[in-house]
């Protein structure tokens, strides 16, 4: 099984580990509260979603201090 996007390519794009776990925790329960928890109209769960859109550069991930 294929995932996609790689997961060394999405913690490129993020400052770390932590904030990538962080990052798609949030947004996925941000899609569950305001769509279909289940799926989207293409099928695709709220995590590979989030996963696709931090891929994309659709959501940025920083570190406040």
């Amino acid at each position: 099984m294929m995932i996609d996007p790689p997961i060394d390519k999405l913690i490129e794009k993020t400052p770390g580990r932590y904030a990538l776990v962080c990052g798609l925790a949030k947004r996925a329960k941000e899609l569950n509260a305001t769509e279909n928890p289940d799926t989207d109209e293409n099928g695709e769960k709220p995590l590979s979603r989030a996963a696709r859109e931090i891929y994309e550069g659709k959501i940025v991930l920083h570190i406040d201090n």
